[in-house]
């Protein structure tokens, strides 16, 4: 990858119209497409987004012109055509479910009727369950079960914003969002419609004092959506957080039920 020649292209839009710049973001895009370069990497246990990646996804949206195409029964009007080689990649693929080319879908994922952006990395054996989108530029991880309805934020501009990462094995619950470039660590569970932005309060309270995190839930815990109370001008209102309730056993199979896992808590969600 010609790192300087795209960050010339960035801060040159005019260089857009050379065959040499083009060619080398249309490469970027299909490396992406084939999992051979990747958003972000975890290196020495920290997660480093190539920003020069990034950059290449959205020059390439001025090179594509808007054009009809089909994916079997479905018509489109749009300027990234969709992923069609899905027995070749061995991921099944239920309709009406749709991956933008230029994302990565590793073998053995299963895409229920739901949405994989461009830049987004969806690695095996993972599960993308009905209506639950993965935005651009999203990592997910292995043996991942991201339930009905689940919104798995994406990012492109600014370029310096991270991409939100979901680690191996995890269960996010149905109608949970996370967004704003948090980062759920392996094996964590999340219970149905939690919310995890950069600014909500991750409150573990499972010990005897109370741990507070923003952006990041650690590797195995499970969470559940709940609230604390805030003073503002008006009076004292709920603001809504997330806590941390106790930890997944070593014992547990990696692919039990969310709600089998959330049973060990005795939380009904």
């Amino acid at each position: 990858m010609n790192i300087e020649l795209i960050e010339r292209a960035w801060n040159e839009r005019e260089l857009l119209k050379s065959p040499e710049v083009r060619h080398e973001i249309e490469s970027i895009i299909a490396d992406l497409d084939c999992g051979r370069v990747r958003v972000a990497e975890k290196k020495d246990g920290k997660w480093t987004v190539n920003q020069a990646v990034k950059k290449a996804i959205v020059l390439y949206f001025p090179l594509c012109g808007i054009e009809h195409f089909e994916s079997g029964d479905l018509k489109f009007w749009d300027k990234i055509p969709t992923k069609q080689n899905y027995e070749e990649l061995k991921v099944r693929c239920v309709p009406p479910a749709v991956a933008r080319y230029g994302s990565f879908l590793a073998e053995g994922c299963v895409m229920m009727p739901s949405f994989v952006n461009i830049g987004a990395y969806v690695d095996s054996g993972t599960m993308v369950d009905t209506w639950a989108t993965v935005g651009s530029c999203a990592q997910i991880g292995k043996n991942v079960h991201l339930a009905g309805g689940v919104g798995i934020g994406g990012v492109l501009e600014p370029v310096s914003a991270n991409p939100v990462i979901v680690e191996d094995n995890c269960f996010i619950g149905s109608r949970c969002i996370v967004v704003e470039g948090a980062i759920i660590a392996q094996g964590a569970v999340l219970g149905a419609n939690t919310v995890i932005t950069q600014s909500t309060k991750i409150i573990d309270v499972s010990q005897a004092e109370s741990v507070e995190y923003r952006g990041y839930v650690p590797e195995n815990s499970v969470v559940i959506p709940g609230s604390y109370t805030k003073h503002f001008p008006a009076g004292d209102f709920n603001v809504n957080c997330a806590l941390i309730i106790g930890k997944r056993k070593e014992s547990t199979d990696k692919k039990t039920s969310l709600n089998e896992a959330l049973r060990d808590f005795n939380v009904a969600v």
